[in-house]
């Protein structure tokens, strides 16, 4: 639903109010900012950067770029959660190629992941290869220029975020993995979880994500300051390789290069298929995202799976009990490491009773029958956990992972049946206007909750305001006002950023829209089977509903065939079927096949071209692609949604 930008007085970012400058007074007082280790952590082992600190496309077009980060110096302003401010220049002030001990190094901030190399006999182990190719492939360069050029041997892919595949093709080729040269060594369940996760609800959640991540705010004390996980996220080319070997069980250990490998499994908490490592030679353990130097999310703002916390807290308790013992050294996928076996064997206990805490105090007070929202104003961290640093809600919040805990068992119903058929927010919004004396009357009110500083609340009466109706340019403008507060008093960045883009759509509109496909490299490495649940999610029911159509496809790549079949407005795939029943037969190769139907190519190019044959009723074929939905990314998250998108 389009609706017109705020006049250039009202969408001018305003200052920290007496209010949140009080609420950033309180975080000084509370936390310890003269404790320092993580700083010197952060810079230890330091070997060179590059300069200026931006990565580029070869068509030169940024895909990072730190040097607008530079502002974070000295004290927070006022705009800034003191707390957050701090790991912001932990994340932004350290980057680059680091020593964390002989023959083991981390490429830091060039994306919003780390990339650990290990030196072996003849060339490099690549352990996560960051979000984009041009990060991955400036990583490795540095590297190569400051330690002598050596060949990439392997490949380990620690979880099934993108963050830390997605730049596959900036380390090998998929020539070099399919010849056998360089092994992709990944957890079991990898590749369904990963395109599970980033392809068929990748729209939705790569809009939650640019909310999330701030990629729509300028880097400024009231804009973006990093991701709270890292500095920020590289915004380049994405790829996906299938991997070539896999681990599936807790002790499995591989021998790369002449490094040894123990291997931890850590499946369905931080991410649903992942593992952990240590390394004998360096008594050293890398955690992965199991760990990191804050309170991660068991459940993440731009949606995902909710996460186990009893399984997260256990795997991390495994790790100490399988390593702890001769531990050296905790690095992970993300922030800096810890030396020393007490200090990290500590730092690892307080991150496993973190989660432990969240999660039983949770269910504790569901089981006296609190519900989700109740919990979350209730559950506050004990000082011995919620003083470390490496606690605190730079990227997961206690409030969020009490309520995650609480869907986790009992789902997003509260048991009041008021709550179990409610009227979507349109609707509602327009009735609670009409009760409580329409819009105007509640912007009055709302103004004096804001001079209050009551900024949580009125943020949820304006939202029915601005759902009612979006040109209401007074309370639009109010409820942007409002969001950025909360904005500037957030300690977790994600929290931080959703507030502020929030407020940018509000002041601002929204951007031209796009439809969204998966990139060329995403869709290269997607499995066939895969690429067809891609298309049943996006199947049209209106335009199937009166289909029986069933399509043979004979792929030249794969040496097989399957059976596409179209009933019932929906979309089931057969492999290899007994009885074929089709009305058109396509015989092309799989990756021209997916081109085809994410409109990269067109029938005509490809019959001219001989790289398809059509046997049976063509017209079948015709309006295919038109029976699938185009997705388009830049829908509206702060006001109404546009019911022509459906």
């Amino acid at each position: 639903m389009a609706y017109s930008p705020l006049p250039a007085d009202l969408a001018q970012p305003k200052p920290a109010t007496e209010h949140t400058q009080r609420a950033q007074a309180r975080v000084r007082r509370e936390l310890n900012f003269a404790d320092l280790q993580s700083f010197n952590d952060a810079r230890r082992g330091f070997i060179a950067s590059i300069d200026p600190i931006t990565i580029q496309r070869p068509d030169g077009h940024t895909t990072f770029d730190l040097e607008q980060l530079y502002f974070l110096d000295g004290e927070a302003p006022d705009t800034v959660n003191p707390s957050l401010w701090r790991q912001a220049q932990l994340n932004a002030q350290h980057h680059g190629l680091y020593e964390v001990c002989d023959s083991l190094y981390q490429v830091r901030s060039f994306d919003i992941a780390n990339m650990t190399l290990i030196r072996g006999e003849q060339g490099w182990i690549i352990i996560d290869p960051l979000t984009s190719s041009e990060s991955s492939a400036a990583a490795l360069a540095l590297a190569n220029e400051q330690l002598g050029e050596r060949p990439v041997v392997a490949v380990l892919i620690t979880h099934s975020h993108a963050d830390h595949f997605g730049g596959i093709l900036g380390v090998v080729s998929h020539q070099q993995v399919l010849s056998g040269e360089v092994p992709i060594i990944a957890p079991m369940d990898f590749v369904d979880e990963s395109l599970n996760e980033n392809v068929l609800a990748g729209n939705a959640m790569g809009r939650r994500a640019t909310y999330m991540y701030g990629n729509l705010l300028k880097p400024s004390p009231t804009g973006f300051i990093t991701t709270g996980l890292g500095a920020s996220l590289s915004l380049g080319t994405t790829g996906f390789i299938l991997p070539s070997d896999t681990i599936c069980e807790t002790g499995e250990t591989r021998t790369i290069d002449g490094i040894e490998i123990e291997f931890q499994m850590t499946m369905g908490s931080e991410a649903p298929a992942e593992f952990v490592f240590y390394l004998p030679q360096f008594k050293a353990l890398c955690m992965s995202e199991i760990t990191s130097h804050h309170l991660h999310n068991v459940y993440t703002p731009r949606g995902a799976q909710v996460r186990d916390a009893l399984a997260w807290s256990a795997q991390i308790n495994e790790s100490i009990e399988l390593f702890g013992h001769r531990l050296d050294i905790q690095f992970a996928s993300h922030h800096w490491p810890i030396w020393g076996r007490q200090r990290a064997v500590e730092y690892l206990e307080k991150q496993r009773d973190l989660y432990k805490y969240i999660h039983d105090q949770t269910l504790r007070l569901a089981n006296k029958g609190f519900n989700k929202e109740e919990i979350a104003e209730r559950v506050r961290l004990p000082p011995s956990l919620g003083k470390e640093f490496y606690n605190r809600d730079y990227y997961g919040t206690v409030h969020h992972n009490t309520r995650a805990v609480y869907v986790k068992y009992l789902g997003f119903f509260d048991g009041n049946p008021s709550t179990l058929y409610p009227l979507p927010p349109t609707e509602s919004a327009a009735r609670y206007l009409d009760y409580m004396g329409g819009a105007d009357a509640v912007v009055f009110k709302a103004k004096r909750s804001f001079k209050a500083g009551d900024y949580r609340w009125v943020a949820e009466v304006l939202n029915h305001v601005v759902m009612a109706d979006p040109e209401h340019i007074e309370g639009r403008a109010l409820l942007a006002d409002t969001l950025e507060q909360l904005g500037y008093q957030s300690e977790s960045a994600p929290w931080r950023n959703f507030y502020l883009c929030g407020a940018l759509e509000l002041r601002e509109g929204l951007p031209e829209s796009r439809a969204f496909n998966p990139s060329g490299g995403i869709a290269a490495g997607i499995p066939i089977e895969n690429f067809f649940q891609v298309l049943a999610v996006r199947l049209l029911p209106e335009a199937a509903q009166d289909l029986d159509l069933g399509i043979e496809l004979v792929f030249t790549d794969l040496n097989c065939r399957y059976l596409l079949s179209i009933r019932n407005s929906v979309l089931n795939y057969f492999k290899d079927p007994e009885n074929s029943a089709h009305q058109v037969s396509l015989t092309i190769a799989s990756l021209d096949f997916k081109t085809l139907l994410m409109g990269a190519t067109d029938a005509a190019t490809l019959l001219e071209k001989q790289q398809m044959a059509i046997e049976g009723d063509a017209t079948r074929l015709l309006s295919l692609r038109e029976l699938f939905d185009q997705f388009v990314r830049r829908f509206p998250l702060v006001t109404p949604r546009d019911p022509g998108m459906l």
